[in-house]
């Protein structure tokens, strides 16, 4: 019973320096504005889970040291509903705060927010969503993590010209995203010498029923369908081609994504397709991928991935940088501490960060034959 008594007493007393230790780690918050509510909020949750994932990893290890003092971090997560408007009230409330790190995953509450990242108190602005015009706003406080969408466009367009014809059909999401991805494949394929049909684009978020609109674009006889939304309902919309008989390719929104879309329909059924290339697909990321199924119990997509590698890098530039709330400072050292994180931390083949603030890196897309991914690398030039 001595004994036992003693176990115990060294037992409690060890837990209370490991809580004194915690203690006396400054906590230092990261902020988050997404839709956690809603029609995207799976898309949101997806994001929010490599964020807290990356900070939980960090956390377990102790910390990281900036500037001799030992650091742990804190996510404090806010709902916008994927409403602009509702980004912006978020981040003055978290800018209030005193949180310099803000992720946003949507191209509107980005556009929105990115004037007030030089206002008085100024913040770094993590921005999940490939929307160009995000880094054509020359933002100095602006991160942008995943490849631009217009990086897509002329292996996508070359990859289905070349193997089915010339002849695309219409039948995307009519979200402004949407329409912007819409008009940006119709140009591109007009471009390579093809021809675009009528456009026969409906709201996923709202549709049940997809066979009205494919049908009214498989009558106009395409070679390819330009499709994509969020994941399910895109499948949903290559069931129903498939189902009137559609033998052709498909161009994928890179909303969509291919192992979330394979839950839904065959992989057969994806046959001929081009779109974004699935996390597990790239070299280097099994670890990441059995460690987040194992946390979350599903498949992790680009939204969680790359919010993972996100935090992991923005860590590594407050470290190098010696501060966790100049975001002036921390934004200067992203090039570096890029450049510098482990493989395993990252997605990607990374080479850096751009001077506009955009992940350089090897990104590869994906174009499925025989129920199997094949990986197209993108233009390097258009990386940038």
């Amino acid at each position: 019973m001595k004994g036992l008594k003693k176990m115990s007493v060294l037992g409690l007393s060890f837990a209370g320096l490991l809580l004194m230790g915690a203690a006396s780690a400054k906590v230092v918050n990261i902020g988050y504005s997404g839709p956690l509510s809603g029609g995207a909020a799976s898309y949101g949750k997806d994001c929010q889970s490599g964020l807290q994932m990356a900070i939980d990893e960090i956390n377990a290890a102790g910390g990281v040291t900036v500037k001799g003092e030992k650091v742990t971090f804190n996510l404090v997560s806010l709902d916008d509903r994927y409403l602009p408007n509702e980004t912006a009230t978020n981040v003055k409330r978290l800018t209030s705060q005193g949180i310099s790190t803000i992720f946003v995953p949507h191209a509107g509450g980005i556009l929105t927010v990115q004037p007030l990242t030089t206002k008085d108190p100024n913040f770094l602005l993590v921005a999940y969503s490939s929307e160009p015009k995000i880094l054509e706003a020359n933002n100095p406080l602006t991160f942008m993590l995943p490849p631009r969408y217009d990086n897509y466009l002329q292996p996508f367009v070359k990859q289905e010209i070349t193997t089915f014809g010339k002849k695309l059909g219409m039948v995307g999401t009519t979200s402004a995203y949407g329409k912007a991805w819409a008009d940006a494949v119709s140009g591109e394929w007009k471009k390579q010498g093809g021809t675009v049909g009528t456009d026969n684009g409906v709201d996923y978020g709202t549709t049940v029923d997809y066979s009205s609109a494919v049908t009214k674009a498989l009558s106009e006889k395409p070679d390819v369908l330009f499709i994509g939304g969020p994941s399910q309902p895109t499948a949903l919309v290559v069931k129903a081609a498939r189902e009137q008989g559609f033998k052709g390719g498909f161009i994928v929104m890179d909303q969509a994504k291919f192992e979330q879309m394979n839950q839904v329909v065959p992989m057969s059924y994806l046959n001929g397709a081009v779109g974004v290339l699935p996390v597990a697909q790239f070299p280097g990321t099994q670890v990441f991928v059995n460690q987040y199924s194992r946390k979350y119990k599903k498949i992790p997509t680009s939204e969680a991935a790359l919010n993972y590698m996100g935090v992991n890098i923005v860590v590594s530039a407050m470290v190098a940088a010696g501060t966790t709330d100049d975001a002036t400072a921390i934004r200067a050292k992203l090039a570096s501490a890029a450049a510098s994180l482990p493989r395993g931390k990252t997605i990607f083949k990374i080479n850096g960060v751009t001077p506009a603030g955009h992940v350089d890196a090897t990104v590869l897309a994906a174009y499925v034959k025989d129920g199997a991914f094949t990986s197209l690398r993108l233009p390097a030039s258009l990386l940038k």
